[in-house]
């Protein structure tokens, strides 16, 4: 049997929310990103900015976050500015595994691709999972983060940097990683050397063959 869920993991810029469009159409999947946040503040009554912590947050990167919230973005990249999920500082253990029930709940229906919160590391271990990281240079990252969100190069970079830095913060506090690596996930992808279209296409093909067993 092929893999059931595909957990896409992207650096901002990469071109993820687009290859993960791609892989779910072509699998015939369920295609979830924020929905998870949505869906988890509605069935804990949690309230959703507080899961989110848009309230208050003056940077480029979190106004890029309030914007998906309020209304649907001009551009899948738009959703590349949020790593994964910007959180209060210090977020309690109630808000942590509401988000993680919510991505181990959405993989128990199968047939979907789970983009962002860190869904790799939540469902590590998992039969019938395939993680994926989707990559590429900061320059062609800003670039093309400038050109589909219509912010200027300057800005880009500044976005680029502080969500870098704000999805090494939410890995170390919600999943003790210390450092990211490439061994974390079963597939990398670089959308500098394939480009967009080729690498949803490497993906798609990895996500339709027969998963390796889960080493014991």
């Amino acid at each position: 049997m092929a893999y059931q869920v595909v957990c896409i993991s992207r650096d901002v810029g990469a071109g993820g929310e687009e290859i993960g469009r791609a892989v779910a159409e072509g699998l015939g999947f369920r295609y979830v990103d924020e929905e998870i946040v949505r869906s988890a503040a509605e069935s804990s009554g949690l309230d959703l900015a507080r899961l989110t912590g848009v309230e208050e947050r003056k940077t480029a990167i979190r106004r890029l976050l309030k914007a998906v919230l309020d209304a649907a973005p001009v551009s899948p990249e738009a959703y590349a500015a949020v790593p994964e999920l910007i959180t209060d500082p210090n977020p309690d253990e109630r808000s942590r595994e509401v988000i993680r029930e919510a991505v181990r709940q959405t993989a128990d229906e199968g047939s979907v691709v789970i983009v962002a919160h860190a869904a790799s590391y939540v469902l590590s271990g998992r039969d019938g999972v395939l993680r994926v990281l989707v990559t590429g240079s900061p320059d062609t990252r800003a670039q093309r983060l400038a050109g589909q969100s219509g912010i200027s190069r300057k800005d880009a970079d500044a976005t680029l940097k502080e969500a870098e830095a704000a999805r090494a913060d939410y890995l170390r506090r919600f999943h003790q990683v210390g450092k990211e690596l490439p061994t974390h996930y079963d597939l990398v992808v670089n959308t500098d050397a394939l480009g967009v279209d080729s690498a949803a296409a490497t993906v798609l093909a990895t996500a339709r063959q027969e998963p390796s067993p889960t080493p014991a």
